[in-house]
């Protein structure tokens, strides 16, 4: 079972111009729809007398949530070959923005096309591509006594903590990659007073 994705490490940008228009494009890894949504709200405000914000993500390890926006452009000139840049390079949790200055001389439906593909994969070629792993969270909930064990089941897992409180009862939030999901649980099962919670 694959367990890893491909996506961009950081924040990049790109430019390309023509016939007077400026196409601005921006690459950032992304989480979810929130995120996106933030993204675009800044860059809205930032470019606010762009003619039109451009844009297109994919989410999730499967690839399976995607979206493009052509923003008042004509359809499929510019979300389209947006989001086939960004699966061209296999990236997912990525939302690539082309911000378009209009500078007076149309384009025609195939000038935007190339115009798009061309700045998205600027924004692309900018940034850095990185493996992540795919990875579930667990909360487990146990008495202080069994404090060791669960500590040296996540030391043997090499389990990442995103949160920790202990009191008389414990709990713990961890990060478990998706292809030890199997082990962990039967592991947390042969545990005495240690439970996962949701």
């Amino acid at each position: 079972m694959e367990d890893t994705y491909l996506t961009v490490s950081g924040i990049s940008e790109g430019l390309y111009k023509e016939k007077g228009s400026k196409f601005i494009s921006f690459a950032f890894p992304v989480a979810d729809e929130e995120d996106i949504r933030d993204h675009l709200d800044e860059l809205r405000k930032k470019y606010y007398d762009a003619r039109h914000h451009c844009y297109a993500y994919i989410l999730g390890a499967e690839q399976d949530r995607f979206r493009a926006n052509d923003d008042g452009e004509p359809n499929h000139s510019a979300g389209d070959p947006i989001l086939g840049q960004i699966r061209s390079n296999q990236l997912t949790n990525t939302l690539v923005v082309v911000v378009r200055y209009f500078g007076g001389t149309k384009l025609g439906v195939g000038g935007l096309i190339a115009a798009y593909k061309t700045a998205a994969a600027e924004a692309l070629e900018n940034n850095n591509i990185i493996e992540e792993i795919v990875k579930s969270k667990f909360q487990l909930k146990f008495d202080y006594l069994a404090m060791n064990d669960v500590m040296k089941l996540i030391k043997d897992m090499d389990l990442e903590i995103l949160n920790q409180q202990f009191d008389n009862t414990c709990l713990i939030t961890l990060n478990v990659r998706k292809t030890l999901v199997d082990v962990f649980e039967s592991r947390i099962t042969d545990l005495d007073q240690v439970q996962i919670i949701d």
